[in-house]
């Protein structure tokens, strides 16, 4: 009788079994309940409207207590959406040091993504005129005056408003276009921030049209008329998969150098095994750094 037992029990074991297995190979895990994002200490985030009609996303992150004489420094960081977080925390960690505090806002767009196609307009002047990038040629371009108007108009006024800041200690950083854009401003308005940040900048997109903003920015200062000068740093990365943006910010530089002698102030890196879209991550030290030297 035992045997036997064992033997039926054995059976009605696969035989229960056997269909639960099958089941459990058709029945989908249960989904995990959804838990609340991750919210950055110290930062804020809004939408705002340029007086040109478009909507930017402003994300900042700013130090915890009150701000010293004179207000925070405020550095400007763009594609914002991409940026902004790497900037953010290191900065809350640098601001463990005293008199390192500053305000970082990130200006991006209304979106999840990390970049925008709207930045093609924002930091360029004209299409491009570079074969590799004859793709981007249709696209909406040209619009870099009134961006720049925007960042030193109302949303440096805005940003004001909300922060106590200085007002002669404002920064800003772009990367590759962004980088473009940087030097587009020390050659328009090089008065308009105090330090300025061309990562990997993009000289190459429309040369014809940035080497003439270069010798009109090199002959003012040779004639004694550029007046307050922002100090600049270029970065890029040994490892730049677009070449030119490590050979023509090496040559850049070269030629920025002399120009010492008329208030122009330059550093550079080249960083060893980085490329083009790991520059800005190597940069943000140097950058944080850079803009916070005063005077």
């Amino acid at each position: 009788m035992m045997k036997l037992w064992t033997i039926g029990t054995g059976i009605a074991s696969i035989a229960i079994a056997a269909p639960l297995a099958a089941q459990a190979q058709t029945v989908k895990p249960a989904v995990a309940p959804a838990s609340p994002g991750y919210t950055m200490p110290f930062t804020a985030m809004w939408d705002i409207k340029a007086n040109h009609g478009d909507i930017y996303r402003i994300f900042v992150s700013y130090p915890e207590g009150e701000p010293p004489e004179g207000g925070w420094p405020v550095l400007y960081v763009l594609d914002g959406n991409a940026m902004f977080a790497a900037f953010a925390e290191t900065r809350r960690m640098i601001g463990w040091t005293k008199g390192s505090e500053m305000i970082v806002v990130g200006v991006g767009y209304p979106t999840h993504q990390a970049y925008d196609m709207r930045r093609l307009n924002d930091f360029t002047g004209a299409a491009t005129d570079s074969a590799a990038y004859a793709k981007f040629a249709k696209e909406k371009y040209g619009g870099w005056d009134r961006f720049l108007d925007f960042l030193t108009g109302k949303l440096r006024t805005e940003i004001g408003t909300r922060y106590k800041t200085n007002p002669l200690r404002q920064s800003l950083f772009g990367h590759s276009l962004g980088g473009l854009f940087a030097t587009h401003t020390l050659f328009t308005r090089p008065d308009a921030f105090h330090a300025i940040i061309a990562a990997s900048p993009s000289l190459f997109w429309h040369e014809a049209l940035t080497l003439k903003e270069e010798r009109d920015f090199v002959a003012r200062l040779q004639a004694g008329k550029g007046g307050r000068v922002a100090r600049l740093l270029v970065v890029s990365g040994e490892r730049e998969e677009a070449i030119l943006e490590r050979w023509d910010g090496e040559a850049f530089v070269k030629r920025m150098e002399p120009l010492s002698a008329h208030g122009l102030r330059v550093q550079s890196h080249v960083y060893a095994d980085e490329g083009h879209m790991t520059v800005p991550v190597r940069a943000v030290t140097d950058t944080l750094r850079f803009a916070l030297a005063w005077p």
